[in-house]
């Protein structure tokens, strides 16, 4: 992110709609504005927000740790905004396992020489 102007404080806001769809959108807020304000900010998250409510309240996070919505924001935070999970993500390995009948290796946790090949 470029430096913010003197008063102000920029923060990106993150969203996903629906699988497969992740929108983003960088904002410029007054200094002290908390998550709540950052979501009220964007006109893009308001179409998407009745369609997020939907599933419950909104479970929002700044940088993978949830956060209240009175959460104040600091410069270049990012501001998330979770779906609920749909399936159980250990059962979503299983199910892929199943389906192509290999192991699913994680980029994050590569298995070296244990692949076989």
């Amino acid at each position: 992110m470029a430096p913010a102007e003197a008063g102000s404080v920029r923060v990106e806001l993150v969203w996903s709609p629906r699988p497969g769809c992740v929108c983003a959108e960088r904002l410029t807020l007054t200094p002290g504005s908390s998550v709540a304000q950052a979501l009220a900010a964007s006109p893009r998250f308001a179409d998407d927000r009745p369609g997020l409510e939907a599933a419950g309240a909104l479970v929002v996070g700044v940088w993978g740790r949830v956060q209240a919505l009175e959460t104040v924001l600091r410069e270049g935070d990012r501001v998330e905004v979770y779906r609920p999970l749909t399936v159980d993500p250990k059962e979503a390995r299983r199910q892929r396992y199943r389906a192509t009948g290999r192991r699913i290796v994680s980029r994050h946790r590569p298995l070296g020489n244990k692949s076989g090949t």
